[in-house]
């Protein structure tokens, strides 16, 4: 039986890729790599915090910017704002509304799209659990030290090229 092996880096896999196709361009994978690294981190340190919780930590991304809204959202706005597709973001907020976290009300202006609040409930479940969720990000980064606001400015400009991308697809 063979012994498990470490998983290889971005470079390996690269390398490996280059080999097998010498034509392909595969400098994209060491930055989309170190992105979902750093995606997963994120996970795994506040997944102790979800576990057994009302909300799943997507569902309290969901609910964050309804959380203060002085108008209802359609779920369209919500899908842009948070980078996520329509069917996910409607899925969810079914998911939710069903739970008793947020309403969805006919809209006058556009039959299509409902209108979308939180409820008391989810308004009380998302004070409860984003402030514990926020110190445990702040953890995470706090190691940055001075160079936070360098990264985060990379980041901005990382997700401002990415969108002007997929806006031309």
């Amino acid at each position: 039986m063979p012994t498990p092996t470490s998983a290889p880096s971005a470079a390996d896999v690269g390398a490996q890729w280059a080999a097998h196709n010498p034509d392909l361009d595969t400098s994209p994978m060491e930055l989309v790599g170190l992105l979902k690294h750093a995606n997963g981190v994120l996970s795994r340190a506040v997944e102790p915090l979800y576990a057994g919780a009302a909300l799943t930590a997507p569902e309290v991304d969901m609910l964050i910017p309804l959380r203060h809204a002085t108008e209802p959202f359609i779920a369209r706005s919500l899908a842009e704002r948070l980078g996520l597709s329509r069917a996910g973001v409607s899925k969810t907020l079914g998911k939710l509304e069903k739970r008793g976290f947020i309403t969805r009300t006919p809209n006058p202006a556009d039959r299509r799209a409902a209108l979308v609040t939180i409820t008391e409930a989810g308004a009380k479940a998302v004070d409860d659990l984003f402030p514990r969720q926020l110190s445990i990000e702040f953890d995470l980064l706090a190691g940055l030290g001075e160079d936070r606001a360098r990264v985060t400015e990379a980041l901005h400009r990382l997700v401002e090229v990415m969108e002007a991308r997929v806006g031309h697809g």
